[in-house]
């Protein structure tokens, strides 16, 4: 039973991941500080996708599967449950440019709005009465 555990809670996590590489950047839009966490996740991802690093939650999952009896995947996560359920296997590159440019959208996104946040109302000193605003 703990085995099957760990495994459905790796393959949680690794939902919770994918959604956060996709979708982490809109958070830098109204925190701006979790910009850095989701370069660093991004910049993972990208890694297993392109440079083929081993994912450690696939690693566990797979640990869990061998120990339950069940089928161990094959080719990753990704081909595991998405390929073929969310998009067919013909459009894989067409996901992951559409995965890119959300993610760049995201970015471009929490750029402008930290810097129309640094110019905003709050920013500017108040003069002497009398004069304009010191910007």
């Amino acid at each position: 039973m703990f085995f099957l555990l760990v495994g459905h809670a790796a393959m949680a996590l690794h939902f919770a991941f994918l959604s956060f590489v996709v979708f982490g950047g809109f958070l830098a839009w109204r925190w701006p500080r979790t910009w850095w966490v989701h370069l660093g996740v991004a910049a993972y991802a990208l890694g297993i996708v392109i440079v083929d690093w081993p994912c450690v939650l696939t690693e566990v999952e797979n640990w869990s599967r061998a120990r339950t009896g069940r089928a161990v995947m094959e080719a990753g996560f990704l081909d595991h449950y998405l390929t073929g359920t969310l998009y067919p296997r013909e459009h894989v590159l067409t996901s992951r440019v559409v995965i890119g440019v959300v993610v760049g959208l995201s970015w471009v996104g929490a750029l402008w709005r930290s810097r129309r946040r640094g110019r905003g109302p709050s920013r500017r000193r108040s003069a002497p009465e009398g004069r304009a605003p010191l910007v």
